[in-house]
């Protein structure tokens, strides 16, 4: 039985809602088809044009600062997050280094580390996945607070990795941020992965190519040293010398060399590049209560993060006027003694590189045989003017034996007197006695 027209309007508004016709039904099918096509299309022209700003201005130049903050550009203008911030894998592989940022105040670039594994960062690294959070992001179980960074006062955030190709190694991470809550499209995270998977090959190269930038001025600087040796300058002179071209090479706050005083067991600063007086009128250290003794006695190198931090640095006041953090010590090793050590201090809380280690290394061992030739330059010098002096004080002694009616005894005496009376060398006395008996 048929219902009427009035029925069956009755029975489509009990049922809420008008029957689909078979045309409807495929218009609509069409209609969400063209938008799944449009939306792929955008994500693809998106794609696109991020591949083309990062192959045109990102792998355009070697800087890696400069590679770092277009990077972070392009990540802010794709997410349109409030702060963004870029870590980088250190040389170790166990610490992600903030390189760069957007918001946080640049004087912490350098300064703030994560292990991996450790926080949301952390995470992203050692899996190798992103991480989308829309809300309370402080709340989730693998955040990590810093003090020194208002992370918690973002409710959004956003964490992919950046990988280096062929082998999409974990090089470090990106990290987006939105002060209120934030619902991170697919679009979103898909373009931001994709950012991570194509920046990796410009850091890379732009790290390969400060690294041989260094290794340049490394052995530049060995060549420095080596010629600095080779001069045939005082000590003094030349410590002086190779501490600054220290300095000038590792960016380093002070850098000095003290010598064993093993007499008085003590390391005594016989150079130094430093900002004040006062760091040169420090007192001698004490072998075996100090934290640079230790280098001595276990004749080893010393790397430490932060000097201000350690019991056993002696001071703590006059580091942080000079305005000193991290610390490098190398010992200057000769036939398996200590004879000083090289210390090397950063402005900044710095991991020194094994290569830092090497080239600081190789330095105190080419300072340690200069130290060693230079005494026995002045050794044969010394001799050599004490013989002159003999020479010319037994020359004296016949003149006088001979004018004075005296013997030899009484003519050295008299040699020694003088010199005493007037405060003046018997080299000198000889001298003029002879010059005396010249003239006349």
């Amino acid at each position: 039985m048929q219902r009427s027209s009035s029925a069956q309007e009755a029975f489509e508004r009990a049922r809420g809602s008008k029957p689909v016709l078979a045309g409807d039904s495929k218009r609509m099918a069409r209609t969400n088809s063209i938008e799944t096509i449009q939306k792929t299309l955008d994500l693809a022209g998106q794609e696109l044009r991020i591949l083309h700003q990062i192959s045109q201005s990102i792998s355009a130049t070697l800087d890696l600062d400069q590679v770092l903050r277009q990077i972070i550009d392009l990540v802010i203008d794709v997410t349109h997050g409030d702060s963004c911030l870029l870590y980088l894998l250190d040389e170790t592989g166990d610490n992600l280094v903030l390189h760069a940022s957007k918001n946080p105040h640049p004087r912490l670039i350098g300064k703030i580390a994560v292990r991996m594994g450790e926080g949301i960062t952390g995470w992203v690294a050692q899996e190798v996945q992103r991480v989308a959070i829309s809300r309370h992001a402080s709340k989730d179980s693998r955040f990590k607070l810093f003090h020194t960074l208002p992370e918690d006062k973002y409710e959004a955030f956003l964490s992919v990795p950046i990988v280096a190709p062929p082998t999409d190694r974990v090089i470090g991470v990106i990290n987006v941020q939105h002060r209120k809550t934030h619902r991170h499209s697919d679009r979103e995270q898909t373009l931001l992965s994709i950012i991570g998977h194509q920046v990796g090959g410009a850091i890379e190269n732009a790290r390969l190519y400060q690294e041989t930038t260094r290794r340049s001025d490394q052995i530049t600087t060995l060549a420095q040293v080596g010629q600095v040796i080779a001069s045939g300058k005082y000590l003094e002179e030349m410590l002086q010398l190779i501490v600054s071209i220290i300095a000038k090479m590792m960016q380093a706050r002070v850098c000095s060399i003290m010598l064993v005083d093993s007499p008085k067991n003590e390391l005594v600063l016989k150079a130094a590049k430093c900002s004040s007086e006062e760091y040169w009128r420090k007192p001698n250290l004490k072998i075996g209560n100090s934290l640079i003794s230790r280098v001595v006695k276990e004749k080893a190198p010393l790397m430490v993060r932060d000097v201000t931090k350690e019991e056993s640095y002696r001071y703590p006041e006059l580091a942080t006027k000079e305005g000193v953090r991290s610390l490098l010590s190398v010992p200057m090793i000769l036939k398996d003694h200590v004879i000083g050590v090289i210390n090397v201090y950063s402005a900044d809380e710095r991991v020194f590189s094994n290569e830092d280690l090497r080239v600081l290394s190789t330095v105190a061992d080419q300072a340690a045989v200069a130290f060693e030739n230079t005494k026995l330059t002045v050794a044969i010098q010394e001799s050599q003017e004490a013989l002159q002096t003999r020479k010319l004080v037994e020359r004296a002694k016949s003149i006088l034996q001979r004018q004075a009616n005296l013997n030899e005894e009484e003519a050295y005496k008299r040699l020694q007197q003088q010199s005493m009376r007037t405060r003046r060398s018997m080299r000198e006395i000889a001298e003029a006695v002879i010059l005396s008996s010249e003239l006349s």
